[in-house]
């Protein structure tokens, strides 16, 4: 049986999503969760799960719906992945793969290690593990900030 389906899925659109799709699982470890192909046999629509997360990947498929490899490398956008340990590990890991770094792991004011990446065709990807339980009044006082959060 599928896990149950988050709220909200991110959709990402790649020129390949099959190489998209293995490559974002050889760097990233996602695990597919649905694959769609087409009478051809390609793939036209997949998603990856990561945890309790899932990421759509399709092909382009409108002059609005293109991969940052189709329009000069520009991201509108990154896709924030909660790591649950060893986040360094997992940045060698994308590194080895072929993801380009554009910020290696650091803690962050705010608790948890991030770092950042470019995956084979652009889109950007930022992952981070909470190493560290910062109250939002702590990181206000000492970077300056005023942060609200909602009641539950």
């Amino acid at each position: 049986m599928a896990a149950a389906r988050p709220s909200l899925i991110p959709a990402l659109f790649y020129r390949d999503p099959a190489a998209a799709s293995a490559w974002l699982q050889k760097a990233f470890d996602f695990e597919i969760d649905m694959l769609i192909e087409d009478a051809e046999g390609a793939a036209v629509h997949i998603e990856l799960r990561y945890g309790e997360s899932v990421v759509m990947v399709g092909v382009e498929w409108t002059d609005d719906h293109k991969s940052p490899a189709s329009i000069g490398g520009k991201c509108t956008q990154t896709v924030h992945v909660h790591v649950p340990a060893d986040i360094d590990a997992h940045c060698a890991r994308a590194e080895a793969a072929g993801a380009e770094i554009l910020m290696r792991p650091e803690t962050q004011f705010y608790g948890d290690r991030t770092y950042r990446a470019r995956d084979l065709e652009g889109h950007m990807w930022t992952f981070g593990q909470t190493v560290e339980a910062v109250a939002p009044a702590d990181w206000d006082k000492a970077m300056g900030f005023k942060t609200y959060v909602r009641d539950a």
